[in-house]
């Protein structure tokens, strides 16, 4: 097994820079002028980091964010400096167990808001739909199906909560929490951006079902932080998957999802190690979506 190959689940021991957030898969570093973004192989399920951690996750979603990055600047300005490992020099004392994995990126004041966008109806969108016939807020037609397209994206936010789940909130209470005017912004530029990687996946025989993004702000000024369009913050489906009134296998961590909820596991504690078969299968979901976006093998 090549070093590039081994699963990364954690940062702490190659990187000589204060530690000053570890999330379930990205840990953040303080570099002075800047942040240091490591994307581990940790990968989470039902509120639980679990072990082992999957090889070549967190290569894929930070190439997949560094590239969507690029390809969206035109529309929305971005947080990324760089995301070579070389030039950190000293910094990191295993450069090639890091390659790939890292992303330095202006600091922003993050604004305390999830954007999620949705254009179909499914997954926590379409229970809010069952039981009072709206989304966040949003009125919608009577007899829609699960699965279903929206005529235009829907914007429905959430406040943001590090401690627990984010709450799904109605745009109204946005736009008390942030002001109306930046509310309007980070909606607008939310859909425009979600519009764009729709089109784009299409293309590729992918749909993109739904995404969340998270901004922050530069001397006032709105920059989209954090990671955009990868499996772990959008729902891809393949198109030859689609169909109403089902659940659509989604293009992620679905192999983890599924074995969880087929086990024995109680619910009510970390589960047991997830068997090798799952782990490679995990892989493979995600080094196949990095390849159908971006045209080329990891």
């Amino acid at each position: 097994m090549t070093v590039q190959s081994q699963a990364l689940s954690t940062a702490v021991d190659y990187v000589k820079a204060p530690l000053i957030y570890k999330g379930k898969v990205r840990e953040l570093y303080d570099l002075g002028e800047h942040f240091l973004i490591v994307v581990t192989d940790r990968i989470s399920a039902f509120d639980y980091v679990l072990d082992p951690a999957v090889p070549d996750k967190g290569n894929v979603l930070n190439r997949l964010s560094a590239y969507w990055f690029e390809q969206t600047a035109n529309i929305q300005e971005n947080h990324v400096v760089h995301t070579d490992v070389e030039k950190l020099g000293d910094l990191v004392t295993e450069p090639e167990l890091l390659r790939n994995r890292i992303m330095v990126s202006r600091k922003a004041e993050r604004i305390d808001i999830e954007c999620v966008v949705r254009g179909y109806i499914t997954g926590n969108g379409w229970r809010q739909y069952q039981q009072t016939s709206a989304i966040n807020g949003i009125e919608l037609p009577a007899g829609l199906r699960k699965n279903e397209r929206f005529p235009a994206p829907i914007f429905t936010p959430a406040a943001k909560n590090d401690a627990g789940h984010d709450e799904d909130i109605p745009f109204a209470k946005m736009a008390e929490m942030v002001g109306a005017e930046l509310a309007e912004e980070l909606r607008d530029h939310s859909i425009k951006l979600y519009e764009f990687a729709h089109d784009y996946c299409a293309k590729h025989g992918i749909i993109l079902a739904d995404c969340k993004f998270e901004f922050g702000l530069i001397d006032g000024k709105v920059i989209l932080i954090d990671e955009i369009f990868t499996p772990d913050s959008s729902r891809f489906w393949a198109e030859g998957n689609y169909a109403f009134d089902i659940e659509i296998d989604s293009m992620d961590k679905e192999p983890v999802r599924t074995y969880l909820l087929s086990s024995d596991w109680d619910r009510d504690s970390k589960p047991a190690p997830l068997p090798e078969s799952v782990v490679a299968a995990t892989t493979a979901r995600y080094r196949d979506i990095y390849r159908r976006l971006v045209g080329v093998e990891l």
